[in-house]
């Protein structure tokens, strides 16, 4: 990553660029639940561990979550997910040298995060689930990563039929970043996501990973999450331990189509996919 972007995404309350580089966003969940990693890093000390052990390896962002979305958990309510951040983030925040994202539906999580030190907020609703974060995003200038899905974490199984997925996904996207700009939230604040996992069955999620290209007419960077979900254990028959490299050839896949970043757990070894994958496409 050159300076110009670190310095902008270090700062990107005010703007999210279109990066030169492809980043990497280090995953952090801090709940008992969460599909690959639940429970690990509930203890504060532990998960500031383990993000600078991530940021050593290359992370250029950290996504902290503390509301497992994964298909059939159970809600939280805010008090109990603020419960379970507020101790994290603000240990984190106090040492970051890297952009945290906190992966959240709730405009009150997303307002205190960001005052502990949060610059991106990661709605997996692209504001739809809480009516109060436009405003929140607007009047903060935090950045705002606005994902696809259908139905809730609960219920989105149901939601897995489309005509053309691609297309209907980019004109989701493309219907809630105008709902966005019309709430006060720049363009340039704006990242989109596919939402790999939410509401698509396994050849739905390999023709969004093939058809990236339609999403970056957009004209914003494309975050994608593919990182041992359960679409790789469905190609490879792996279990979730053991899909890293099934997730390293969907990143490959990512980088290759116009990811403009990649969310993953295994940070070092995903770096090294990800430097490979880029040149490759800049040979």
């Amino acid at each position: 990553m050159d300076e110009t972007h670190s310095a902008y995404l270090q700062a990107c309350r005010v703007r999210i660029p279109c990066f030169r580089h492809v980043l990497v966003m280090g995953i952090l969940n801090v709940t008992p639940d969460s599909f690959s990693d639940g429970g690990r890093f509930l203890d504060p000390q532990r998960a500031l561990a383990h993000c600078e052990r991530m940021v050593n390896e290359g992370a250029d962002l950290v996504d902290i979550g503390a509301e497992s979305t994964r298909p059939g958990s159970a809600a939280i309510d805010e008090r109990e997910e603020l419960r379970r951040l507020k101790p994290v983030v603000e240990v984190i925040g106090r040492h970051a040298t890297v952009p945290l994202s906190i992966d959240t539906r709730k405009a009150g999580v997303a307002e205190r995060a960001i005052d502990w030190g949060a610059s991106i907020i990661n709605d997996i609703s692209a504001l739809e689930h809480d009516s109060r974060m436009g405003d929140v995003i607007a009047r903060t200038k935090a950045g705002l990563v606005l994902m696809h899905m259908r139905g809730t974490p609960q219920t989105m199984r149901q939601y897995c039929r489309y005509d053309n997925v691609v297309e209907e996904v980019r004109e989701y996207l493309r219907i809630r970043m105008d709902h966005a700009g019309e709430m006060g939230i720049a363009r340039e604040q704006m990242l989109i996501d596919p939402g790999i996992g939410f509401a698509k069955n396994e050849q739905q999620n390999l023709s969004l990973l093939k058809g990236l290209g339609v999403l970056r007419q957009l004209g914003r960077p494309v975050l994608v999450g593919v990182s041992n979900k359960s679409f790789i254990g469905t190609v490879t028959g792996q279990p979730v331990e053991q899909r890293l490299m099934g997730t390293a050839a969907a990143v490959t896949a990512a980088v290759l189509g116009g990811a403009g970043i990649v969310r993953v757990h295994d940070v070092g070894s995903v770096r090294e996919v990800v430097r490979m994958a880029e040149a490759i496409a800049q040979a």
